[in-house]
């Protein structure tokens, strides 16, 4: 059965703004513990070096993109889902396709962000390792998710 959102395609630069709002939207609710300045300049860097550089797979809902996965090597880079679509699977479906791709994967995630640590602990990530995130003076959680573990 085919949903409204069983569209996952690669990036175009022509969904850069669409994609940026969605970021936009889903870090000011998973990471309100951050300097609204850090997070201007984030955004910057989402427009300008993280999604051009990055293998970046977006999520479509009616046609327009509202979530993203971004793949550098076997690291998901930034996961990011328009809130209004939580809950509905498109995370989870947006991971697959990292796997999919990259067979393991990892990723690092502020340890403040309860939403996004949920999510990746439901998916299967696992790991504790933590460490400073110097720009921000927030730890980093990294975790990693290997679909045959050893």
């Amino acid at each position: 059965m085919r949903h409204a959102w069983d569209v996952i395609r690669r990036f175009e630069p022509e969904d850069t703004d669409a994609v940026v709002e969605a970021w936009r939207r889903a870090s000011a609710l998973a990471h309100p513990f951050l300097d609204p300045e850090f997070v201007a300049e984030e955004e910057r860097r989402t427009r300008e070096v993280y999604l051009p550089n990055a293998e970046t797979w977006v999520a479509e809902f009616d046609g327009r993109p509202v979530g993203f996965v971004a793949l550098v090597d076997d690291e998901i880079g930034g996961l990011f889902l328009d809130p209004a679509f939580h809950g509905q699977g498109l995370g989870r479906a947006l991971v697959d396709k990292a796997v999919e791709l990259r067979g393991a994967v990892r990723v690092e995630v502020f340890s403040a962000n309860v939403i996004g640590r949920r999510f990746y602990t439901a998916y299967g990530f696992v790991g504790d390792e933590e460490y400073l995130h110097e720009e921000t003076g927030q730890m980093l959680l990294c975790q990693r998710f290997d679909p045959v573990p050893r």
